[in-house]
């Protein structure tokens, strides 16, 4: 198990956001970030993305058992890779048109890979959403605060009103932000 097994608030907050369809994902190039089980990549491959979930080499079993249960419902295409933040992106190149991340944000040590690889990733059309649940316990909120500090040094950050989530699915607590790289 561990923090990859588990479907989060925030994904489903965000998988139901892509379905009001706010942001038009078919046949779209999308990369879902710290994927897990997967669950918003699913979302935006049966919405017609061309979707790559991505996570750790331990978590691909359990991807592409979602991923094959899953199948009957997708109109686009959804495949699973490894992609370890900070590492070399050049096969997930070209820049996608959406990068997908929902609670990737709890950890310190993974702020500067996550940063670095959402640079290697971005284009100048690229739209990230970001989907996060906010924590006030512990080490958590200073870890948002710095992320979002590092994280507007190359983007622009543009937070999604509660209204315009799901009626169903959303939260205070539940933030989706939508982040584009600066114009140089």
């Amino acid at each position: 198990g561990g923090v990859g097994c588990v479907v989060w608030d925030a994904a489903l907050v965000l998988a139901k956001f892509l379905e009001t369809g706010a942001c038009p994902l078919a046949s779209r190039r999308v990369l879902e970030l710290g994927a897990g089980t997967g669950a918003v990549g699913i979302m935006a491959a049966a919405l017609g993305a061309n979707v790559t979930v991505t996570d750790l080499e331990e978590l691909q079993e359990l991807l592409l058992l979602n991923i094959e249960n899953n199948k009957h419902l997708l109109a686009g295409s959804l495949r699973a890779e490894v992609l370890k933040w900070g590492e070399d992106v050049t096969e997930f190149q070209p820049p996608p048109d959406y990068i997908l991340m929902a609670d990737c944000i709890y950890y310190e040590e993974s702020l500067e890979p996550l940063l670095k690889t959402l640079k290697d990733l971005t284009g100048p059309d690229t739209c990230v959403l970001c989907c996060y649940e906010q924590r006030t316990m512990g080490k958590n909120p200073e870890i948002e605060r710095k992320y979002f500090e590092l994280l507007q040094v190359d983007f622009e950050l543009e937070k999604i009103p509660l209204d315009k989530h799901d009626e169903e699915y959303r939260s205070e607590d539940i933030h989706i932000v939508n982040i584009r790289r600066k114009q140089t």
